[in-house]
């Protein structure tokens, strides 16, 4: 069914594009059909200035269960921006409920176990050709791969950035997963279940048995905190036959969650999956065989995936800092010269075509019989604030403000595979440059006299399903602007604002022919 849809869209975009040159003649958004002028007819360039100024988003946005495809964690300080710092809450559930762990059962080791994004193409490989696997003293061959952790911000601070992680007992009952939860919620913490010094690394584990070359043990690339197992033995060992464990309304009240977190405050953030979070239980209990006693394992998980309420909570000090500005200034009549912009609740953009220039175009319009080509809104990184090697802003999104629809322009082409709502440039360099695609956007508002709205724009992507669709375009109901990785990107950067006589000041660019 989504195919067709995306079909659908393919159909219904073309349509409206050959209808747009046939009737206007001229081409569609992004100077799609421009070989349609002929007869010497040129396309013709026109430059405006417009009102570029910070938005303040009070350093706050849900990054709640069904906002986080990603999570975050660590801190990362910098001088424009200062302080972003990330920690993870989740809830805990047992992986079945009234376990039997069997007669006299210990726990040896509590285990979390998180997937960090990583480097595939970084990989460091040791290996062991002599190796002895302990259960049966088998010959085996064993490999560890090591891969770095994929980062944002310092990776080498005195040599090499460490982290301490901390996992706490959380003391609050953290609610339904369907809860909104916003990154400034605050949870008090109790008990301190795990201190691990984290080097930024995570390791893969392959045994083979040496006589056929089977598996004998395989490990995924993962980061694992070995957690205190007193704990776990008191608190879940031991309480098996309790009503704590008997369902789950009970043990979310009982056992309410683990929040982790870095003690540092600089550093990088790094991203993890937060549905595949799990704490493995190892321990062993009696075997009773022919009458005689062993000791046999057993791995009991908690889950802290899809089902469990979980949400990053996300901290801000700007103390001193230039970004510092836009919480108590944000001018929408002259713009502002420096434009800050910030992944994870930070600040973003907002730009606003002054009207002067909208009656302009639709003199041009009206009266000389121009057609719009193409418009689209230019930024720059500002080279003097934002000349680093932090990798910067790939995309926005965007959205007309007050509006929590797509741009017109995303929901008529999104999927001809011709048109980019955010094209960018240079991102390795400084200055970057970014281009804004809002072609159907403005000929609407020349032409069909729809409202001139501000664009508002953040540091972000939009989220698609597996087949390479919107998800907004399918919840439209709850806000297409709503599906998107605004709460877990890192990204930031400075950019050049309305600054005149700055020939990288924020611009509109049009291009329109006439008949």
């Amino acid at each position: 069914m989504t195919k067709n849809i995306k079909k659908f869209f393919n159909i219904t975009a073309s349509l409206v594009i050959g209808s747009l040159i046939l009737w206007n003649c001229e081409p569609d958004a992004d100077q799609l059909g421009s070989q349609f002028f002929q007869n010497g007819a040129q396309g013709i360039d026109s430059t405006y200035s417009v009102i570029a100024y910070s938005v303040n988003n009070n350093d706050t946005i849900r990054t709640d269960a069904t906002r986080l495809q990603s999570a975050t964690l660590g801190a990362f300080n910098e001088p424009q921006f200062g302080l972003q710092k990330s920690a993870y809450v989740s809830q805990v559930r047992l992986s079945s409920y009234s376990p039997d762990f069997g007669t006299n059962a210990v726990l040896d080791s509590a285990v979390l176990v998180i997937k960090p994004s990583y480097a595939s193409d970084s990989a460091t490989t040791t290996t062991a050709d002599d190796y002895i696997y302990p259960v049966g003293a088998v010959p085996a061959k064993k490999v560890v791969v090591t891969y770095p952790v994929t980062k944002y911000g310092k990776t080498k601070i005195d040599g090499k950035t460490l982290f301490n992680i901390k996992v706490n007992e959380v003391n609050d009952f953290l609610g339904s997963n369907t809860d909104k939860i916003f990154s400034n919620k605050a949870v008090t913490t109790g008990n301190l279940l795990a201190n691990k010094v984290f080097n930024g690394t995570i390791n893969s584990i392959k045994i083979t048995k040496d006589s056929d070359n089977s598996d004998l043990y395989i490990r995924e690339a993962s980061l694992r905190i070995s957690l205190d197992s007193a704990f776990f033995q008191n608190k879940i060992i031991a309480k098996a036959s309790s009503p704590e464990l008997a369902d789950a309304a009970s043990f979310i009240r009982y056992f309410k969650g683990v929040r982790l977190s870095v003690e540092q405050n600089d550093g990088y953030i790094f991203n993890f999956d937060p549905n595949s979070v799990v704490i493995n239980l190892y321990y062993k209990k009696d075997k009773v065989e022919n009458g005689t006693i062993t000791r046999e394992e057993g791995v009991f998980p908690l889950d802290l995936g899809s089902a469990n309420t979980h949400f990053n909570q996300i901290v801000y000090d700007r103390t001193n800092t230039p970004s510092a500005s836009v919480v108590s200034v944000q001018d929408t009549i002259n713009g502002m010269p420096k434009l800050y912009a910030q992944g994870m609740g930070g600040p973003g953009i907002g730009i606003k075509i002054p009207e002067t220039t909208i009656a302009t175009i639709k003199d041009l319009y009206n009266n000389e019989k121009a057609g719009i080509i193409s418009a689209k809104l230019r930024l720059y990184t500002d080279v003097a604030s934002w000349s680093n090697n932090y990798q910067k802003p790939s995309y926005f999104v965007v959205k007309q403000k007050d509006l929590n629809t797509y741009l017109e322009d995303m929901s008529m082409l999104a999927y001809t595979g011709v048109y980019n709502l955010v094209k960018s440039y240079d991102l390795d360099k400084n200055p970057a440059k970014y281009e804004i695609g809002i072609t159907q956007t403005l000929k609407n508002i020349v032409e069909k006299e729809a409202k001139s709205r501000h664009f508002i724009l953040n540091v972000g992507n939009y989220t698609y399903d597996q087949t390479g669709a919107l998800l907004g375009s399918f919840y439209a109901d709850l806000g297409a602007q709503n599906f998107n990785t605004r709460s877990y990107t890192p990204h930031r950067a400075v950019f050049v604002g309305t600054d005149p006589g700055n020939a990288r000041s924020a611009q509109l660019i049009i291009t329109y022919g006439k008949k």
